[in-house]
């Protein structure tokens, strides 16, 4: 599966924000990356911004262009809100999930885990990352040496990191449950979503 593999810090100071978890660069440089990036003062269209609050959600979950894209479609031929709905789908991913539980540390390790079949959701084995969970799965880690070590290292250092209230976790038995799809309040983006809707609508 096709994947971002460039410079991650880089992305994260583009955008003045930890896109792929804390960083202390953003500390020491706070301002764009490049010879340019400390005095720049380049004014964002309308279209500009649209453009940045879709790379911004886009990098955060993972996803390629005609991935992120494909989400936005399916969001818009449900009921409801699109943006929200956008945001629930991208929230119920298999390795997002994974990732929530704590048994990755990173969404990248979270969706390793799932690519190399270390996860299962109701008992099979389930290998792709854009997986779509719905309420009452049972997201598990395979009863395998290597997988449980691989989670309970990931639970250990994701220790400090809460699990969604919409998520259950049993870390014994190594298993989470979908409880409820999450709420707009509950996932708190890093970007403006109604603003990606207009992007996608030009």
């Amino acid at each position: 599966m096709a994947r971002y593999t460039g410079p991650r810090v880089r992305i994260s100071r583009r955008f003045g924000i930890p896109i792929f978890g804390p960083t202390k660069y953003l500390e020491r440089r706070n301002y764009g990356p490049g010879v340019h990036g400390p005095k720049s003062r380049r004014k964002t269209t309308e279209y500009g911004a649209g453009l940045i609050e879709k790379q911004k959600l886009r990098y955060y979950y993972g996803l390629m262009e005609k991935q992120f894209r494909g989400v936005y479609e399916k969001a818009k031929n449900r009921r409801g809100v699109t943006g929200e709905t956008m945001l629930q789908i991208l929230e119920t991913r298999l390795d997002n999930v994974v990732f929530h539980l704590g048994f990755g540390n990173t969404r990248a390790a979270a969706r390793q885990m799932v690519n190399h079949g270390h996860i299962t959701v109701n008992g099979r084995k389930a290998a792709i990352a854009s997986f779509a969970l719905k309420v009452n799965d049972v997201i598990s880690v395979k009863n395998h040496n290597v997988s449980k070590q691989l989670a309970t290292k990931g639970l250990e250092v994701a220790a400090s990191r809460a699990v969604p209230d919409w998520l259950s976790l049993n870390k014994e038995e190594l298993k989470g449950v979908i409880m409820r799809i999450p709420t707009r309040a509950e996932i708190q983006p890093i970007a403006n979503e109604q603003a990606i809707v207009e992007f996608y609508s030009r």
